[in-house]
């Protein structure tokens, strides 16, 4: 019945039959027809317009097998009939000319009965030299045809081999690669955790010097710090110092020999008189030298 049910589409049957009581009446025969041939009652069950029009359908496409294997086994039969009859005339004419089976040795009778298995292994309608050889003729190019897939499956087959050679030493490998990954682990996290701690002491120390080097910017704008005083113009300027204080030491010298002198008040006024001068003009050049080197530098 299931061979049947995919045989015919029901929705077909159901949009254009309807529910109709003849279709009923078939559906039931046909139902009972079927369970009483498998020895069942009927089951029981609501007869809507899908149902019958899908047991319908059931039910024509199975009387039309039934009808067709019908045909067939009738046909079967006649023909099983006329070899039958054919092999009665046969088997008379052979005893009428003295060649029944009955009068041939043993040796005779299992040679035909071989010679008959032959030809039914080899399919072969009639016992002519000529159809023996086409079908082994068949038989030998089909046996090359299935030596040569054979071959075929064969070269197939060891390539897979090969493959699959290949594929378990790659996976041992990936094995042993992942055993020696999952040994060095701890070593890897060890070393990571020493990384993480040594990146935050250096984030520390980051912040720590920026906020160093914003302090010390602060400072040097406080001071009045500007690029031009490089440490150059520093050095140069230490060097005029030297030289300054190289030429003022006599004159202090002088100044504190004079100390020593008895006191005169007008000899001293003159003598701190032109002291003040000479410091003057001693100011006066370091001040120039000063301001010229400061203009040299920008």
């Amino acid at each position: 019945m299931s061979d049947l049910s995919s045989a015919v589409d029901p929705s077909i049957s159901e949009g254009t039959s309807g529910f109709d009581t003849s279709r009923i009446a078939e559906v039931k025969g046909w139902l009972v027809s079927q369970f009483e041939a498998a020895g069942k009652d009927v089951p029981g069950f609501e007869f809507t317009p899908r149902s019958v029009a899908h047991l319908h359908a059931l039910a024509t496409a199975s009387q039309a097998k039934t009808q067709a294997a019908g045909i067939v086994a009738a046909d079967l039969r006649q023909k099983a009939t006329e070899y039958r009859s054919q092999a009665a005339r046969i088997r008379e004419i052979l005893e009428n000319v003295g060649l029944a089976q009955e009068s041939f040795p043993q040796s005779a009778v299992s040679s035909v009965q071989v010679l008959a298995n032959v030809a039914n292994l080899l399919n072969v309608r009639d016992t002519e030299m000529s159809s023996y050889l086409v079908a082994m003729g068949d038989i030998s190019l089909r046996k090359t045809g299935v030596e040569e897939k054979r071959a075929k499956v064969q070269k197939e087959s060891r390539l897979l081999l090969d493959y699959t050679r290949k594929a378990i030493a790659r996976l041992t490998y990936l094995k042993r690669i992942l055993a020696q990954l999952e040994d060095d682990v701890p070593s890897c996290e060890a070393q990571m955790h020493h990384w993480k701690t040594n990146l935050e002491i250096m984030l520390s120390k980051e912040r720590q010097y920026l906020q160093q080097y914003s302090n010390y910017k602060a400072i040097l704008n406080r001071v009045g710090y500007t690029a031009d005083i490089s440490h150059g113009v520093l050095v140069e300027m230490d060097e005029h110092r030297r030289d300054l204080e190289k030429k003022t030491k006599p004159i202090l010298d002088t100044l504190r020999s004079y100390q020593d002198l008895p006191p005169d008040k007008a000899l001293a006024a003159l003598a701190i008189e032109d002291k003040r001068r000479q410091y003057a003009a001693a100011e006066k050049y370091l001040e120039d030298v000063l301001q010229s080197a400061l203009a040299t530098t920008e």
